[in-house]
């Protein structure tokens, strides 16, 4: 984590994405918003097909047909990637040279009859405009940044060649090669173990204090982004359902769905007897309800729930009856009144209702 300025270099503004199949269309991202300020960390956490990976995919103009961004916009740094005449040469202009992304497989993203000292050569010359004998002095020095020993010699292996965490290391040292302002990491630990999955946490950090740089890191595990981000947006049947700094959204969950991840969480500071599944599944998003999309697997709902689509709301925790000083109710009333004071969102219409319940229980 790192000090991040004010104002957002990324814009996430309402965005919606459809994919047309022959049985019918599915929503599969539906109205998100967030925003990620230069020397940011931003978690984007959600269970498998949530839409946090077509989210991503978006920033860097990948959706393809069947998909299509059908509202909403994407702006870098005040500049959109989805509208305009020349948007297709804006995305060729930022992607890879401005907002980098590393993949969730290396394996196959990787190719497997080419070196990854030409690989990452390649790269150099198409965006930086290297010759080759400076972009193979430059993929030495990317690869000794991400942690690899000897890498004067790593550079003429091939993929096969290296274990798995190594080849996340040779991606994260591709993303890095035109030294973006963004480094969008989907799923980056997936297929590591868990020693493995640890170090390339550590470097995504280390990298991100050294670089400055603004960093989304996508994941369906809480666990991981617990101590690298400086905020997580908690996304679940292709909508976010909460925002929030990483240290309140673990210390107090406003969202039922954000409760039911972390209850089913394993935790080492914790001593549990079981751990706490959701039960049910998510909606099928060709037909998305018209209320809340977690009414049906949340206990908290209420017919309100179902009727209802809540929306994205500031949510500040205020002190209850008892709790806090009269000074502490003041300044949270402020935070209420003020929107710049507080960084917190969330989808939910009983957040106020269940935190009195926790409290008093």
């Amino acid at each position: 984590m790192g000090p991040a300025d004010d104002a957002p270099v990324l814009e996430v503004d309402h965005l919606q994405i459809d994919f047309v199949t022959r049985r019918g269309t599915v929503h599969a991202v539906r109205d998100v918003s967030f925003t990620i300020a230069h020397g940011e960390t931003v978690g984007l956490v959600g269970e498998s097909g949530s839409g946090k990976s077509v989210t991503a995919q978006a920033l860097l103009g990948m959706i393809e047909l069947p998909g299509k961004i059908v509202g909403g916009d994407v702006r870098w740094k005040g500049e959109s990637l989805v509208h305009g005449p020349g948007v297709r040469r804006t995305i060729e202009r930022v992607r890879g040279a401005e907002i980098a992304m590393v993949f969730q497989d290396p394996m196959t993203s990787l190719d497997p009859v080419f070196t990854i000292g030409s690989q990452i050569v390649e790269v150099l010359r198409r965006h930086r405009r290297l010759g080759r004998k400076a972009a193979k002095a430059r993929a030495v020095e990317l690869l000794d940044l991400v942690g690899i020993a000897n890498p004067a010699a790593r550079i003429k292996q091939y993929p096969f060649e290296m274990s798995g965490g190594m080849r996340q290391r040779v991606l994260i040292a591709m993303a890095l090669a035109c030294e973006p302002a963004l480094l969008v990491a989907d799923e980056p630990t997936t297929a590591l173990d868990v020693t493995i999955q640890a170090q390339i946490l550590e470097l995504i950090a280390e990298l991100q204090r050294e670089l400055q740089l603004a960093v989304l890191l996508i994941t369906h595990d809480l666990g991981v982004v617990a101590g690298v981000c400086d905020r997580v947006a908690v996304m679940y049947a292709g909508k976010i359902v909460e925002d929030a700094p990483a240290a309140d959204l673990y210390a107090e969950p406003a969202h039922p769905y954000t409760a039911g991840l972390l209850g089913s969480t394993p935790r080492l500071d914790i001593v549990l007897d079981r751990l706490v599944a959701i039960e049910g599944a998510p909606p099928d998003l060709r037909l998305p309800p018209r209320g809340c999309a977690y009414a049906t697997r949340c206990p908290h709902a209420v017919e309100r729930c179902e009727a209802e689509q809540p929306s994205l709301e500031r949510f500040v925790a205020l002190p209850l009856a008892g709790e806090a000083s009269e000074e502490d109710a003041v300044l949270a009333e402020d935070e209420l009144d003020d929107p710049a004071r507080t960084g917190r969102t969330v989808a939910c219409f009983r957040a106020d209702d269940l935190r009195r319940q926790r409290v008093s229980a």
